[in-house]
C-alpha cells in the first residue's frame, strides 16, 4: 500500500523491532520519520531524525514531540525476561508498559495525532494452546504473567483513549519474533547449533507459531495507513508453524550446521526440567502455542512476504555477522 502520510514518530527505535521498522522507513520518499530513543545511535540512519527523549516515563517535551504527527507506533517497552531480579514485577512492568504507553496516546490525542500503533504481545492471549487449536484476535484475554498483564491493560486503556477522543488504534499482538541480531533463547539456539552441540529435542511434536522480524515489521507499514485496521487487533506469525524439533532442523539447515539431536520423551524433559526449577522452559520447548492470523489476512488483504526458511536464512546471516565482529 501506498504510504501518503507527512510525519510518522516510532517509540524504541534502537530495539530489535524499532531498528528494523526505521531501516524499512527510511527509503520512503514520500514520509518523514522521527526516532524517539534513549541514547542516539552510534551509526544513525542518515535520513531518520532521532530525538533523545525517555517518552515512556517522562512529561517533558512529549507535547512538542507531538506537533504535525500523523501516526506514533510505539514498539518501546519494558520487555518480558526469563529471570527478572525485580522484587515487584507487576508493578515495573506496569508503570512503563501501562502507565507510559497511556500518557504517551493521551498526548498524541491531545495534539491531534491520527493513528496509534501498539505493538503488544500474544502472551495477552495466554501462554499455550492445545495442539491443533489456536489464539484468534478476538478471544478473550487471558494473560498468565506480569507482562502479558501489563501489555493486556495498555490495551484496555488505549481502547478508551480512543473511544474517548477519536484517535484511532491498531494493536498488533506478534509471538515469538526472531531475525537479524535477535537475542535471548533464539539466539541460544543457533549458539549450540554453531558449536554442534547434541540437544536432546529430537521427538518433540508440538506446534508453535513464530514471526520473522521482516514480516512483522511489513505488517505493522501496512497498519500505518489502512483504512480496515482502524480500531482493531491482529495477530500475526510467518501462516507455517513448527515444533520444536522442525525449528532446530530447518535453523541448522540455514545456518549450515545440521542439527544434532536426540530423541528423548518429552515426558522426561519436562520431569527433569521441573527438577531443576525450570517448568516454563519445558513448556516453551514441549508445549505449543499457534495463532490464527485469517483476520489479519481477511481484514488487510496481508500475508506474510517471507517464508519460514528466508526468515531463519536471514537470521542465520545476522548471526554470523555478529560472530565475526
Amino acid at each position: 500500500m501506498a504510504l501518503c502520510l507527512k510525519q510518522i514518530a516510532i517509540s524504541g527505535g534502537t530495539g530489535f523491532v524499532g531498528r528494523a521498522l526505521l531501516t524499512r522507513l527510511a527509503v520512503s520518499q514520500r514520509i518523514a520519520v522521527t526516532a524517539w530513543v534513549r541514547a542516539i545511535p552510534s551509526q544513525p540512519l542518515v535520513t531518520i531524525q532521532y530525538l533523545k527523549q525517555n517518552v515512556l516515563e517522562s512529561d517533558d517535551l512529549l507535547q512538542g514531540m507531538m506537533a504535525d504527527l500523523d501516526v506514533v507506533i510505539h514498539a518501546a517497552a519494558r520487555v518480558h525476561i526469563m529471570q527478572d531480579t525485580s522484587t515487584d514485577p507487576l508493578n515495573d512492568f506496569r508503570r512503563v508498559n501501562v502507565e507510559g504507553s497511556l500518557n504517551l496516546a493521551r498526548h498524541a490525542a491531545n495534539a491531534g495525532v491520527r493513528r496509534f500503533v501498539f505493538i503488544s504481545s500474544i502472551k495477552v492471549n495466554g501462554e499455550c494452546t492445545k495442539l491443533g487449536d489456536s489464539f484468534s484476535a478476538d478471544d478473550a484475554p487471558s494473560p498468565l504473567d506480569s507482562y502479558g498483564v501489563s501489555k493486556m491493560e495498555a490495551e484496555n486503556g488505549l481502547r478508551d483513549i480512543a473511544a474517548d477522543t477519536g484517535m484511532e488504534v491498531v494493536i498488533i499482538r506478534p509471538p515469538l519474533v526472531y531475525g537479524p541480531g535477535v537475542k535471548a533463547n533464539f539466539q541460544t539456539m543457533m549458539r549450540w547449533l554453531s558449536r554442534g552441540v547434541p540437544l536432546p529435542l529430537g521427538a518433540i511434536n508440538n506446534k508453535r507459531s513464530l514471526v520473522a522480524l521482516d514480516n512483522l515489521v511489513d505488517l505493522i507499514v501496512t497498519c500505518i495507513d489502512h483504512p480496515a485496521a482502524t480500531n482493531q487487533t491482529f495477530l500475526v506469525s510467518d501462516g507455517e508453524d513448527l515444533s520444536t524439533t522442525q525449528l532446530l532442523r530447518r535453523m541448522g539447515q540455514a545456518m549450515g550446521k545440521p542439527a544434532r539431536l536426540i530423541p528423548v520423551p518429552p515426558a522426561l524433559l519436562k520431569a527433569g526440567a521441573a527438577l531443576v526449577g525450570k517448568p516454563e522452559l519445558a513448556q516453551r520447548l514441549c508445549g505449543s502455542l499457534q495463532v490464527d492470523i485469517s483476520k489479519t489476512r481477511e481484514l488487510l488483504g496481508w500475508s506474510p512476504p517471507i517464508s519460514v526458511d528466508e526468515g531463519l536464512r536471514r537470521a542465520a546471516e545476522g548471526f554470523r555477522r555478529e560472530a565475526a565482529v
